[in-house]
């Protein structure tokens, strides 16, 4: 039974999420690029604080709203991952496990869209 955002899955996974995000962007190089380190930081923390201000809207509509935030914030997190692996920022096995993940919480977020859209409330 889910009763609080926490009780979800794809926000517990979000929430690991951040951070591997931040475990990534705390090497010495990836540091110095403050911009690319903040918006990634940034964008990975939208993913799961979306879902979570979704929750508390009381309606599925207002719900899928913020899903649909947090799934295009997980995406923009996907493509900063692709400019940091180019530049070097990050290895080849860290950029593919965290694209990994983003693509997990994505597709969870679809489904759940898809679960909410025949619910009425």
């Amino acid at each position: 039974m889910i009763r609080k955002f926490e009780d979800l899955k794809v926000w517990q996974d979000a929430r690991m999420f951040v951070n591997v995000v931040y475990n990534l962007t705390n090497s010495d190089v990836f540091r110095r690029d403050y911009g690319l380190k903040d918006q990634i930081q940034r964008a990975s923390v939208s993913i799961m604080n979306n879902i979570a201000e979704g929750f508390e809207r009381d309606s599925n509509k207002e719900f899928v709203k913020f899903l649909l935030y947090a799934k295009g914030s997980a995406g923009e997190v996907r493509s900063l991952l692709y400019i940091a692996y180019d530049l070097h920022y990050i290895a080849k096995e860290e950029f593919e496990t965290a694209l990994e993940q983003s693509l997990n919480i994505i597709k969870q977020i679809s489904k759940f869209i898809s679960y909410l859209k025949t619910k009425t409330n």
